[in-house]
């Protein structure tokens, strides 16, 4: 798996694989500084639960995408039905597939097929050994500039570059319903180092302990603007956006 600019010369175009969250954007984020040719984002939508992606708020990735100024490849899978799955190896594998299948049609369409593919995965090897091996088969890389690296440094990475995150969905004890639609930010990642150390709350949610959504950074033309209403049901929730759009 690559994680610096080695792969800058790989001939082909690279595929961002990306969801709208901070992990997906801020991989996408240093592929394009890293001077990868990244010509498409890649979004999976979920019916749904699921074990290999995110799911909250993924129809906002057109709007995130029209932000970039890079055109998005929206995959519509089947319902994977992930909340019966009998054993998560063979869930995770049936999830993949869909993705594989839009990549392979990619790397058929474009000129010089696909080089490698973008991954916003910290320290999930669940998610991350499934993109790998799916690489492996079409022969191209992995970008994952997020794998195993400290979550407080990433965090102050994306505050630092510019980030504007938003928390769209919680789920752990100690994330109450104030955090729906709260801005992560400096004095919010202190909290969760602090509901880290009581609670095991992962600093950037990696355990599914919340979701974001990325409305603005350094690689965005034009901010998302949300309306949404929240929805709690004692333990966990999520905004429910009732509409989006690009500011000025």
């Amino acid at each position: 798996m690559t994680e610096g600019p080695s792969s800058a010369g790989q001939q082909g175009e690279w595929l961002s694989l990306f969801s709208g969250g901070k992990d997906s954007s801020w991989a996408l984020y240093r592929a394009l500084e890293e001077g990868l040719d990244v010509t498409r984002l890649v979004t999976v939508h979920p019916e749904g639960d699921s074990y290999m992606y995110h799911v909250p708020a993924t129809r906002l990735a057109s709007l995130a995408a029209e932000s970039v100024g890079i055109p998005l490849v929206e995959v519509e899978p089947d319902d994977f039905e992930a909340d019966e799955a009998d054993e998560s190896g063979a869930q995770g594998d049936a999830e993949l597939r869909p993705l594989e299948a839009a990549v392979r049609e990619l790397d058929a369409e474009l000129p010089d097929g696909v080089a490698g593919v973008t991954a916003g995965a910290v320290e999930s090897e669940y998610q991350t050994s499934r993109i790998e091996a799916m690489a492996d088969r079409l022969g191209a890389e992995v970008f994952a500039p997020l794998w195993q690296e400290d979550p407080r440094e990433l965090a102050d990475a994306m505050l630092d570059a510019g980030f504007e995150i938003t928390i769209i969905r919680v789920a752990a004890y100690g994330l109450d319903e104030s955090w729906l639609g709260r801005t992560l930010d400096e004095g919010a990642i202190a909290e969760l180092e602090d509901l880290n150390e009581s609670h095991g709350v992962h600093v950037l949610g990696e355990g599914g302990e919340f979701e974001t959504l990325v409305t603005d950074g350094p690689h965005m033309e034009r901010p998302i603007e949300l309306e949404y209403e929240t929805e709690w049901d004692g333990t966990r929730g999520t905004l429910e956006i009732q509409d989006a759009w690009l500011g000025e």
